[in-house]
C-alpha cells in the first residue's frame, strides 16, 4: 500500500535552524527506509510566500500568491511510502515524529497520513 504523509506545523518554523541531532537523525531514518525501498521519495516544502493557490469558486478560477496568512499551519515537507499495511505505516509515522520528540523537543506539528488510491 502507497501512503503520502504530510507534516504540518506552523510557517514559523521554517527558516529556524534544526537541531544537529534531528538532521543526523532524519538522514539515518531517510537512508534506512530509502535502501529498503519503503521510502520512494520525500522532500521539504520552501515557504509559503514562495507558492500560489489556484482555486474554482462558482465556476471562477482565482489565483492567490503567498504568503497565506490566513493559515494557521503549513504542510512543511512529504514522503510517499509503500508498505505491507495501515499499520506499518502508522508505525513508520510514529517513528518519525518520535524523531522530533527526542531531537527538537520544543516542535509542535502533526503528521497526516493519507493512502493513496490505486
Amino acid at each position: 500500500m502507497k501512503f503520502l504523509m504530510l507534516i504540518k506545523h506552523t510557517e514559523s518554523y521554517n527558516g529556524q535552524a534544526v537541531p544537529q541531532g534531528l538532521m543526523d537523525a532524519m538522514g539515518e531514518f531517510v537512508s534506512t527506509h530509502m535502501k529498503s525501498g519503503v521510502l520512494k521519495e520525500t522532500a521539504g516544502l520552501r515557504p509559503t510566500a514562495e507558492g500560489f493557490r489556484v482555486a474554482l469558486r462558482r465556476g471562477q478560477l482565482g489565483t492567490t500568491d503567498g504568503p497565506f496568512s490566513e493559515t494557521k499551519e503549513v504542510i512543511g515537507g512529504y514522503a510517499l511510502v509503500e508498505v505491507p499495511s495501515t499499520d506499518a505505516a502508522l508505525e513508520m509515522a510514529r517513528e518519525f515524529m518520535d524523531l522530533h520528540r527526542i531531537h527538537w523537543r520544543e516542535f509542535e506539528g502533526e503528521l497526516e497520513v493519507r493512502p493513496l488510491d490505486g
